[in-house]
């Protein structure tokens, strides 16, 4: 019986002590009552920090109800509870400290607690400290988020202490890299900052950068003598030069009450004004300042008297400014972390100047697969068949219209573009064999009429879409596995669409050569092309191979049309804003060769990238440059970059 008596007083001093180890959470809320219930920007942070410091286990429980508005207040004891709603009168009152159901109220007994955005912010930050440890993985996400957005040193010591217990790999790196920031920005350690900086050194993120920024902020400072020891200087600079004007350095003198500031004209003219004895100023009569010398000479007798400050001239400018010596000093007092950072920016720099040429690359390369793409078509075309097709565009716009379509009885967005592709390229196949077989054909090696009769074409052809279509932009929506882009890194990334584009281009090219040399309809079209003569009395039909070869071209503009609508507006103007551009494209590359068009897709593609990036804000004046250039290229090279050789490049 002793023994099972002593047991019980055992296990009742255990609960007893941990009755006494739990810290109730109540009686800290009830100290900072007039604080939350009253709750500003300004005022709340004891509140947050008492809250925080208590070590309470319902600390957290609390933070969380806060900054979700659902805290409330019973009037008539002030005692704080978590509430949720029964009906729009009554509310469940949940006790902080231990959960339990401390029965209903009504609405108007109670108060909900209604934090603004500025003080949730605050709520937010110390809330991270207890959701970094959080079991649910979504919160700890969230927690570094916060601290991303709002980064503080108190924050530090509990991150570090966090990283060791992850076990999601992606947030104990995404930790890691937010401890290694902070680090950089708030430990006062030395040698852990500068090991910090080091490891981010290669790093491209933006982050990286804008948390090194900061440590290299200077100020502009006037030391009278020599520069004491133990500043951090990054240069020191002599009033007149590029870095710092002789009137900029006064006026830091000024600013500093280190030296008088200096009278404007219009301060000596109100001074004067202000003082006119008899129509005198300083025993100068009125009437004679209208000259400067005399307003300078009746200031400096008012200065004399004691009545105006004394007039600052160059040579007392001159002399207070060799009584001291300026320089930019560092914000950061320790050499080490400044050294560090700016050989770590320096670095970065490197790097993003790299990476941003890659990237200019790969823009101009998607560029060029763009206009390559839809001149391969113009490149059999005017190229092999020497036809100034100006309604080439259009069969562009007919196979984005074409792809339009598809998708209003497809509506599974990869399914359609499957179909619209084949669909696209018979469709304009069809019609330049039409447009062939009822115009081309009988306007051939008369130039001048081929140009005119095509443009009139095209116009129509413009006319009959807007007719049919509208004159609105429609949609041809891509496949949901295009969206997005593919990110390298911060600086380099480029839109699956492109790469689905460059990809497409090369097909065209591998497709085209086999064409060319390897089927029945490339070796008569080859024969044409060198002598259409020599290849009639061979038993070849040109007249047939100029159909099938004009068909070709178009289908190919019009499988480009599906392609180039994915990310342009398809309009009825759609083929107007490439057919420059594919013109431009085969005549420098060299009419009549595949390898020169794609040579000349390139080389105006990473022209005009390459413009654009030296002007930014203005694509018209880069068109505009890439013109004149090509238009002095020509002159040189009227061939082309791959001109033709044999009897074709005499004709």
């Amino acid at each position: 019986m002793k023994l099972l008596l002593l047991l019980g007083l055992c296990v009742l001093a255990q609960v007893n002590i941990a009755w006494a180890d739990d810290v109730l959470i109540q009686p800290v809320l009830q100290e900072q009552r007039e604080t939350i219930v009253k709750s500003s920007r300004k005022t709340i942070g004891p509140a947050i920090d008492a809250v925080v410091a208590s070590k309470a286990p319902a600390a957290q429980d609390v933070l969380q109800a806060w900054v979700t508005k659902d805290m409330w207040y019973r009037k008539d004891d002030g005692l704080f509870f978590r509430a949720e709603k029964v009906d729009s009168k009554t509310y469940r009152l949940i006790d902080f400290d231990t959960g339990a159901d401390m029965g209903t109220a009504d609405k108007s007994d109670i108060k909900q607690i209604k934090p603004n955005s500025g003080v949730r912010a605050m709520i937010s930050t110390a809330l991270v400290r207890f959701q970094l440890t959080d079991p649910d993985p979504t919160r700890r996400m969230e927690a570094l988020i916060a601290i991303e957005r709002a980064p503080e040193a108190s924050l530090l010591a509990p991150l570090r202490l966090s990283i060791e217990g992850e076990i999601d790999p992606d947030i104990a790196a995404r930790k890691t890299r937010i401890e290694r920031l902070l680090t950089i920005a708030y430990d006062a350690d030395t040698p852990t900052r500068v090991a910090a900086i080091e490891d981010m050194a290669g790093d491209l993120g933006v982050d990286v950068r804008a948390t090194l920024n900061p440590l290299l902020v200077t100020d502009l400072a006037a030391f009278p003598g020599a520069i004491p020891e133990g500043v951090n200087v990054r240069a020191e600079l002599k009033p007149g030069d590029d870095a710092l004007s002789i009137d900029d350095a006064y006026a830091l003198l000024v600013d500093g009450d280190l030296a008088p500031p200096r009278v404007s004209g219009a301060d000596i003219r109100n001074a004067l004004a202000a003082n006119i004895v008899d129509g005198k100023v300083g025993g100068i009569s009125v009437h004679t300042l209208s000259d400067e010398f005399q307003r300078a000479r009746a200031y400096v007798a008012l200065s004399e008297a004691g009545l105006v400050p004394p007039l600052v001239t160059e040579s007392d400018v001159e002399a207070s400014l060799a009584g001291y010596r300026f320089a930019e000093i560092y914000q950061v007092a320790d050499p080490a972390v400044t050294t560090a950072a700016q050989d770590a920016l320096t670095k970065i720099e490197l790097k993003v100047g790299v990476n941003q040429a890659i990237d200019l690359g790969l823009d101009a390369l998607s560029l060029a697969s763009i206009y390559f793409l839809a001149a391969i078509g113009l490149a059999i075309t005017f190229g092999v068949m020497g036809v100034i097709n100006m309604a080439h565009g259009e069969f562009i716009m007919m196979g984005a219209y074409t792809g339009y379509v598809v998708q209003q009885f497809i509506p599974d967005h990869t399914i359609s573009i499957l179909v619209a592709l084949p669909l696209a390229f018979a469709v304009t196949f069809g019609a330049g064999v039409l447009m062939e077989r009822l115009v081309i054909r009988w306007l051939y090696n008369r130039p001048l009429e081929t140009l005119l009769a095509t443009f009139g074409i095209s116009i129509a052809l413009q006319q009959l879409a807007k007719n049919i279509f509208g004159t609105q932009a429609r949609p041809l929506t891509s496949p949901g596995w295009l969206d997005g882009a593919l990110v390298l890194n911060d600086v380099v990334s480029i839109s699956y669409i492109r790469i689905a584009i460059f990809v497409l281009a090369l097909l065209f090219l591998g497709l085209f050569l086999f064409i060319m040399r390897r089927t029945r309809l490339g070796l008569e079209t080859r024969t044409v092309t060198q002598n259409r003569a020599m290849a009639a009395s061979m038993g070849i039909n040109p007249d047939r191979v100029n159909m099938l070869t004009f068909g070709l071209g178009s289908g190919i503009a019009g499988v480009a049309g599906v392609a180039i609508g994915l990310f342009a507006k398809v309009t009825s103007e759609l083929g107007s804003d490439y057919i420059v551009q594919s013109f431009m494209t085969v005549v420098v590359g060299g009419v009549g060769n595949i390898w020169g068009t794609l040579a000349g897709a390139a080389m105006i593609g990473g022209l005009q990238k390459g413009i654009e990036w030296m002007n930014p804000s203005n694509t018209l004046a880069a068109q505009t440059y890439m013109i004149v250039f090509i238009i002095i290229f020509i002159q040189f090279r009227p061939r082309g970059i791959i001109a033709l050789k044999g009897r074709a490049a005499g004709d």
